[in-house]
């Protein structure tokens, strides 16, 4: 069950030196190399194609058709913070703009991932402020009932703790547990490294039927070459 109408200051932020590393590697990079855990479902999209960041998650829950608690999250942003809002029941309204975004940027947030809508997409992109979320829309919302911050939720389908890591670009968003971040930047880098080989061969004109042996599997399986 959800605490309502708490704020936690004092939270265990991810490591921040492998926080940032994250970004470098991508959403599906990371997916994979967690063993494809801690995606976030597709429904949520970033309101401009490019942006690439990571970051430590401060999480706010928020009530339908109200951002009260955004407002409230504002002040426990740290430098190098992602804020991941989630609301208590299904809601599309724009939770978020132009001014809140200003706000978030001048405590040194990266961007925002929100189970919700957002607006002012146009002013958001020329500002270079990066959202993730399921919706547009131009409806407002009022400020009067009390969330939470920095408490568990499920944001878009993924358990997100309080200072994980947030990975997020062009393919999605990902949540990596703070106690594992190390682990999965190092498994991150690894990967890309024998991604980079792989490249390298199919540029060379290798085919993957032959890169990854899956001729015999193929013949097994009842594949016919017909002339």
């Amino acid at each position: 069950m959800y605490e309502i109408g708490v704020v936690h200051r004092n939270i265990q932020r991810a490591d921040a030196e492998a926080a940032d590393k994250l970004a470098a590697f991508g959403s599906a990079t990371v997916h994979e190399a967690m063993g494809r855990a801690g995606l976030m479902q597709p429904i949520m999209r970033p309101i401009y194609a490019g942006a690439q960041v990571s970051g430590t998650a401060v999480t706010v829950l928020l009530q339908p058709g109200d951002n009260w608690m955004l407002h409230v999250a504002a002040e426990q942003i740290k430098d190098g913070d992602i804020v991941v809002a989630a609301c208590t029941a299904d809601n599309t309204d724009g939770f978020f703009g132009d001014l809140l975004a200003t706000s978030f940027r001048a405590r040194g947030a990266r961007g925002l991932v929100i189970d919700g809508g957002v607006r002012d997409v146009k002013v958001l992109t020329e500002m270079g402020f990066p959202v993730w979320s399921k919706s547009v829309s131009a409806k407002g919302t009022v400020k009067s009932t009390l969330g939470s911050v920095n408490i568990p939720l499920v944001c878009a389908g993924a358990l997100v703790q309080p200072g994980d890591a947030i990975v997020a670009d062009d393919d999605g968003v990902v949540v990596v547990p703070a106690a594992l971040a190390a682990k999965v930047a190092d498994a991150a880098a690894a990967r890309e490294a024998n991604e980079g080989d792989k490249r390298a061969k199919l540029a060379a004109g290798v085919l993957g039927l032959d890169m990854y042996k899956m001729r015999e599997p193929l013949e097994k399986a009842g594949l016919k070459y017909i002339d």
